[in-house]
C-alpha cells in the first residue's frame, strides 16, 4: 500500500467540502476501493472516509416508500429493511458477514459492478438516487459497467424506495465472490411489471420482453413463449451468452413464482 492521508468527517458538509479540494477520494465501505488501492490501480492522496456520519447513515419509511442513507451497511438493511423484504433478502445474501458489516449500498451503487445485486433492486423498484446535489431516476443513473451519471466527486446520501405490491429476487452465485453470474429481480408495482437482470451484460439492464409477458398475466408460465436472445448477454470465463440468457429465464420464473407464494 502507498501513503496516503485519511480524512473522517462527521458532517457531511465537511465531507463535500474536504472532496472539493485537491486530490481526495471519498471512501465508503472499501469493499473494491482498498483492493484497487493496493494493486495501484488508484492512487489518490487523500481518503475522505463518510463511515462516521450519522446523516449518511439510517433505514426508515415514509409515505410508502423505504428511505435508506447512502451510508448504511448491506447488514443493517438486511436487519431494518422489513417493509421491503425483498430487497431487505438481497442484502442479507451480499458476500459473507465481514463484506456485509463494511460495505455500503451507496458505494456499491456509486461502484456500478455490472455484477452487482443492489442496481437490479434499484432499477425494478424504479427507486430514486439522491446525491449531494440532485436527484436522479433509476433509468437515468445506470450508464454501463462500472459507469454511472455521477459527476466527480458526487456522493450518493440516499435511496427511495417505492414499495411494490410484491417483489423477489434471484441469482445464481458466483461461488467464490458471491456475485451474481447472473440476478433478476421482479417487482409488480401499482404501474406495472419491472424485470431488472443484473451480472449478464454491460451493467444491469431491464427486459422488455419478460416485462411485456408478465404485464399481461402475472404467473410463471406466461413467459414460457418469451424469446431471450443471447445477444444481449455477456460470454466470459464464467459462462457463455447462451448460458446467461436461459438462467435469466428459469430465474425471472422463479422470481414469479416466489412473488406469488409458490415454491
Amino acid at each position: 500500500m502507498y501513503e496516503f492521508e485519511l480524512e473522517r468527517p462527521t458532517r457531511l458538509a465537511d465531507a463535500i467540502a474536504a472532496l472539493g479540494e485537491g486530490d481526495a477520494q471519498a471512501l465508503a465501505g472499501g469493499q473494491t476501493l482498498i483492493p484497487t488501492l493496493k494493486a495501484r490501480l488508484a492512487m489518490p492522496g487523500r481518503l475522505i472516509a463518510l463511515s462516521a456520519i450519522p446523516e449518511l447513515k439510517g433505514v426508515r419509511t415514509s409515505d410508502g416508500m423505504l428511505i435508506i442513507g447512502g451510508g448504511s451497511t448491506h447488514a443493517q438493511i438486511a436487519r431494518e429493511a422489513t417493509a421491503y423484504p425483498a430487497l431487505a433478502a438481497l442484502a442479507g445474501n451480499i458476500g459473507d458477514p465481514a463484506v456485509r458489516n463494511r460495505g455500503t449500498i451507496g458505494g456499491s451503487l456509486a461502484n456500478n459492478d455490472p455484477s452487482a445485486c443492489y442496481p437490479a433492486a434499484v432499477l425494478a423498484s424504479d427507486a430514486v438516487i439522491v446525491t449531494d446535489r440532485r436527484e436522479i431516476a433509476a433509468g437515468d443513473y445506470f450508464q454501463g459497467m462500472f459507469t454511472t451519471a455521477l459527476d466527480e466527486g458526487e456522493l450518493v446520501t440516499e435511496l427511495r424506495f417505492r414499495i411494490p405490491q410484491a417483489a423477489h429476487y434471484i441469482k445464481f452465485e458466483q461461488p467464490a465472490s458471491r456475485f451474481a453470474l447472473v440476478g433478476v429481480f421482479v417487482a409488480e408495482t401499482s404501474s406495472g411489471v419491472r424485470v431488472a437482470i443484473t451480472g449478464a451484460g454491460n451493467g444491469v439492464f431491464r427486459h422488455a420482453a419478460l416485462e411485456d409477458a408478465l404485464n399481461n398475466q402475472f404467473a410463471p408460465d406466461a413467459i414460457d413463449s418469451v424469446h431471450i436472445d443471447p445477444d444481449d448477454f455477456s460470454t466470459d470465463l464464467h459462462a457463455s451468452a447462451a448460458y446467461r440468457a436461459n438462467l435469466a429465464k428459469v430465474l425471472t420464473r422463479r422470481a414469479v413464482a416466489r412473488c406469488l407464494g409458490q415454491n
